[in-house]
């Protein structure tokens, strides 16, 4: 659950009986293609049991007109800015227009665009659509992350706002974003959790091929050196350790199953997945006991003792800081059904 703004709540779920959620998805000129397909594709899949449609996806430009791509090609919008007034969800896919990315200003036509979201409206950018979103001041003072490549240039230009390029998505409450292109996959599968819950969301990924959670932050992307030829990786230990969550799993006791020293085992392992063994560990265990709080009646005290945390008071304290809810709380917002 590392993704997620640590002192954020989860928004509560949303009604499909109220009808379809509207999503705008802005296209800011040149556009990132593949970001722009993300929200449709996602949200498009998010349907009821029976296929009922629970979003309803509108593609919009600034102005109305065509919109260039930044992968050789121009689209033709189904809508013009007036789509962002009727939204429930505004998306803004990655860009490099170069007002927001080198200067902090937004252009006439965007601004006026973005001045149409009705207020309450939620708002997430994909990649270095954040660049449009800190450029509207929307958020100064605030966690936020983009692409790592990016990182460097956005804190350049916006140092008020508490950049994390680590996290894959960050969410918080009204305003989300996300890391690079496939990182808008996990931020989309997220919305759809928050808003009908796992079962949803789950049946989503299964219909676009991705995985429903993705473990780690963004550095277990970034450019490292290759390891060594015919050195083993981790892997094999880290499937053993989710075998056994909920019994006591120490360092010492991960390194030997792997056959390598504490120090080798600890330098591979943060090599391979960007994280320390142990919070990779705790991170596990958290996922393990929102699966069971989603997918059984045990009693809050059998699912922490299920997952490894011990306690019920330690699960508490983890659901509260990674989720800022607690595992009843969790329980009746992501229960199927």
């Amino acid at each position: 659950m590392d993704n997620m703004c640590q002192d954020t709540a989860m928004s509560p779920r949303r009604l499909a009986s109220a009808g379809p959620h509207v999503v705008a998805v802005l296209a800011v000129e040149p556009v990132v293609g593949f970001d722009l397909t993300i929200p449709p594709t996602v949200f498009g899949a998010a349907t009821t049991a029976d296929g009922t449609p629970l979003y309803d996806v509108r593609i919009c430009g600034p102005d109305g007109g065509p919109v260039r791509a930044s992968a050789g090609f121009t689209l033709i919008p189904d809508h013009g800015p007036e789509a962002l007034a009727q939204a429930d969800t505004v998306i803004i896919p990655g860009t490099s227009v170069p007002q927001p990315r080198y200067e902090g200003t937004l252009p006439d036509d965007l601004a006026k665009a973005l001045a149409m979201i009705r207020p309450g409206t939620r708002i997430a950018s994909i990649c270095t659509g954040a660049f449009v979103l800190a450029a509207a001041g929307l958020l100064d003072g605030r966690p936020a992350t983009t692409h790592w490549e990016r990182a460097e240039l956005f804190r350049s230009v916006y140092p008020d706002v508490k950049l994390d390029e680590d996290r894959l998505f960050i969410d918080d409450g009204d305003i989300l974003t996300s890391a690079g292109l496939a990182a808008g996959v996990d931020l989309c599968l997220h919305l759809v959790r928050s808003d009908f819950g796992s079962e949803v969301a789950n049946r989503a990924a299964r219909h676009c091929v991705v995985p429903p959670w993705r473990d780690g932050g963004q550095s277990q992307y970034i450019e490292r050196a290759v390891p060594e030829v015919g050195s083993e990786g981790t892997s094999p230990t880290r499937a053993w350790a989710l075998g056994r969550l909920g019994q006591e799993i120490s360092l010492p006791a991960m390194a030997a199953y792997a056959q390598m020293s504490v120090r080798t085992f600890s330098r591979r392992f943060k090599a391979e997945t960007g994280q320390s063994p142990g919070t990779w560990l705790l991170q596990q265990r958290v996922r393990h006991a929102c699966h069971l709080l989603e997918t059984t009646d045990l009693s809050v005290d059998r699912v922490a003792e299920e997952a490894g945390l011990g306690t019920a008071a330690s699960l508490r304290h983890h659901l509260r800081s990674d989720l800022g809810v607690s595992p009843l709380a969790y329980r009746k917002t992501f229960r199927a059904g």
